[in-house]
């Protein structure tokens, strides 16, 4: 896992020279039949001095369409971005080779909305595999995931006209229950389902757990059926790799076909930026040839997207470098061993994946009114939250987290 680190002028250099590659709507160019333009000049004022410092912002007011996936081969869907789209083909291939590992040039994937849509292009590219190669039913594909995955689980399975199978997880240790596992899947089978889209969380959104992806892989080809699995990195996807140096979750790994990697949650870039790669091979699944009056084709379900929202996600990973990076992920680690130390030494229990920096604690040990002071996430809104969240980001500051730790050593001292 290496990459080089570029200065700020390296960078604002290469983004400006992609942006001169690009069509410029501004420019005297005859363009007639493209149906997007700059931002509207009214608001977004694209001579302002601060732009030529801004080469994120400077792309934003330049509009680029992403549409397509550009690691494909065949002819560049609106090719008059190719120079930003160049940006984004490096970006995919510097995420899949060098923070998951995979073989040069084997990964095909695109910036998508954030990990929602990532998450249901997998399951579309999938139930789409399933139906073409093996004929397969609608009534026929089970979406396996645990019960602490995300929300985007049982939207896509809605969405796409997938059977939900939902596993059991340990009360403390929030890994997949195999006894579950076995009786969820015996009975999907008895119901007919006969090819399995399986999900494997790595960090899910309460819990910053991480599924074992090797039992489940292992698991479905004793079983001897159809299935691919897909990881929900979400939020682990950016700092996850650099903590674990064991990490399972590679390209190498065989099982892993997938993985969403959200950029706005670890990599702090805007919204919108949520990474999706996938082995080659797959996106032909999901093509959609109904789209005949553009160049290439499309595979993704959101179409028309930002370039500026690839850019970013590309800044931020050169501004660093891998060192830089990995520095600054263990160091949120750290910050947060240090409050699991101190939990520990007031004999609150909690849960924690040693390799991340969200901390879930048991509600018993604090009143709502200290979460809701310190905007703690609940497990739960719809009923008494059985745990509260901690997540030990950049904006965190120690005397904030000091101050919380002293509250809550104050109210645990009252209760005795």
């Amino acid at each position: 896992m290496y990459w080089k680190k570029l200065s700020h002028e390296q960078v604002k250099a290469r983004v400006f020279d992609a942006l001169e590659q690009n069509l410029d709507y501004r420019g005297d160019r005859p363009i007639l039949g493209i149906p997007g333009t700059y931002l509207d000049t009214s608001e977004f004022y694209p001579d302002a001095p601060f732009l030529q410092d801004a080469p994120y912002m400077s792309a934003m007011v330049r509009n680029p369409n992403h549409i397509g996936v550009h690691t494909l081969s065949e002819e560049s869907v609106l090719e008059v971005f190719e120079g930003t789209q160049k940006i984004e083909r490096e970006l995919i291939k510097l995420t899949a080779e060098e923070i998951f590992n995979g073989d040069p040039n084997a990964t095909d994937g695109y910036v998508a909305t954030g990990g929602t849509e990532a998450n249901i292009q997998a399951m579309w590219v999938y139930r789409n595999y399933f139906q073409k190669e093996f004929g397969a039913r609608l009534g026929e594909i089970g979406l396996v995931y645990s019960q602490d995955a995300h929300y985007s689980m049982p939207k896509g399975a809605n969405i796409l006209g997938l059977t939900n199978i939902i596993l059991d997880v340990d009360t403390d240790s929030r890994e997949i229950l195999k006894s579950s596992l076995e009786e969820k899947f015996k009975l999907a089978t008895e119901q007919g389902i006969k090819y399995f889209i399986v999900i494997a969380n790595l960090s899910t959104t309460m819990f910053g757990s991480v599924d074992d992806i090797d039992m489940l892989g292992d698991f479905f080809t004793n079983m001897n059926v159809p299935f691919k699995i897909h990881v929900d990195a979400a939020y682990g996807g950016f700092i996850y790799p650099f903590t674990n140096s064991t990490s399972r979750f590679t390209f190498q790994n065989p099982y892993m076909n997938s993985i969403t990697a959200d950029g706005h949650k670890m990599l702090q870039t805007p919204y919108g930026t949520g990474l999706f790669l996938i082995r080659k091979g797959f996106f032909e699944y999901v093509k959609t040839d109904e789209a005949k009056y553009i160049p290439g084709k499309d595979y993704t379900v959101s179409g028309s997207r930002s370039g500026a929202n690839a850019i970013s996600m590309w800044m931020l990973l050169q501004i660093h470098g891998s060192e830089g990076w990995k520095y600054k992920m263990e160091t949120l680690c750290d910050r947060t061993e240090r409050i699991c130390k101190k939990l520990e030494k007031m004999g609150v229990e909690y849960f924690r994946n040693p390799y991340l920096n969200i901390i879930a604690i048991k509600a018993t040990y604090m009143s709502a009114e200290l979460a809701h002071k310190y905007y703690l996430v609940a497990n739960a809104y719809d009923r008494k939250a059985e745990w509260f969240k901690i997540v030990v980001m950049p904006h965190v500051k120690q005397g904030t987290i000091d101050a919380f730790l002293m509250e809550l050593e104050g109210e645990l001292k009252s209760l005795n």
